[in-house]
């Protein structure tokens, strides 16, 4: 399938699409930092440069985009039509980099939160995560991996209630 619009128009398009200061990024540090919370930003000396960077907490946190480092199991983590090859090794090697920055941050001792674009593409969402990580940052897991699904999960749960309370 050839591309809907011609090569300089996409290059523009994909050079416009920003590594940092995302709008979930933005959302989720300002409302913690609303919540007392204190961090500091894209550290180079961190392995992978995490979005956010907790000391005290001895925690960092990525936002992670749902197509570029393809959360499984995601609506929003589809494949590029045009140029398969192409994509399945630019996605096979953002993986790879994501798994081996992970680990390395588990080693040195840091505990590691994921949020997945999806779980803050709605305000009910967006707020709902910001109430998961400041949990998790007052508790003692050392990972966790946030996405629409773990919402999901308890909005079933809930139902399940409902039905059973009838």
């Amino acid at each position: 399938m050839t591309d809907i619009v011609d090569s300089q128009t996409r290059s523009r398009m994909m050079a416009r699409i920003r590594g940092k200061d995302t709008k979930p990024e933005l959302f989720l540090r300002r409302s913690l930092h609303a919540l007392g919370f204190r961090y500091r930003l894209h550290v180079r000396g961190i392995s992978g440069k995490p979005d956010m960077v907790l000391p005290k907490y001895r925690a960092v946190i990525f936002v992670h985009g749902c197509f570029w480092h393809r959360h499984p199991d995601c609506r929003y983590a589809s494949t590029p039509s045009t140029r398969p090859e192409f994509w399945a090794s630019k996605f096979a090697a953002n993986v790879s980099r994501d798994n081996a920055v992970r680990s390395t941050l588990l080693l040195d001792g840091w505990r590691v939160a994921k949020i997945w674009e999806c779980a803050m593409r709605s305000k009910a969402g967006a707020a709902a995560a910001v109430g998961v990580v400041s949990e998790w940052l007052h508790g003692t897991d050392q990972e966790l991996d946030l996405g629409e699904t773990y919402f999901n999960h308890f909005e079933e749960q809930a139902e399940a209630a409902k039905l059973a309370d009838r």
